[in-house]
């Protein structure tokens, strides 16, 4: 064995701040605890999002599932249901792009703007 081999090159300080294996797995291991907690959190949170003046109200959860939807009966017009539809989309899409958008944003903080997957 060469002299001063320590295997897998993180023996004692390293040049990455100082920390030495103990102190880097343990970070590793706090950073995934807290973006489990935030995970979890992100997906028990409900987001609202309207279309057509308030005509249909679209809540969706963090885990992407439409979990209620509001109609208007003043925006139920029978020879015009294409509009309906088209509200119903535009509500659910912007309620679903609102969780993305807050999930994205919460986990780049957590993790320091390095794109892990979530």
């Amino acid at each position: 064995m060469a002299k001063g081999f320590r295997g897998g090159g993180f023996g004692g300080k390293s040049p990455m701040g100082g920390m030495n294996r103990s102190d880097l797995m343990k970070q590793a291991q706090k950073m995934q605890e807290e973006m489990l907690k935030t995970q979890e959190e992100l997906e028990n949170r409900t987001y609202k999002a309207t279309a057509g003046g308030g005509a249909v109200t679209a809540e969706v959860s963090g885990k992407r599932l439409i979990t209620s939807l509001v109609i208007d009966p003043d925006a139920v017009d029978p020879d015009d249901v294409e509009m309906l539809q088209d509200m119903i989309i535009a509500a659910v899409n912007s309620a679903l792009s609102e969780a993305e958008k807050t999930s994205s944003e919460t986990m780049s903080r957590l993790t320091g703007g390095l794109n892990l997957g979530f």
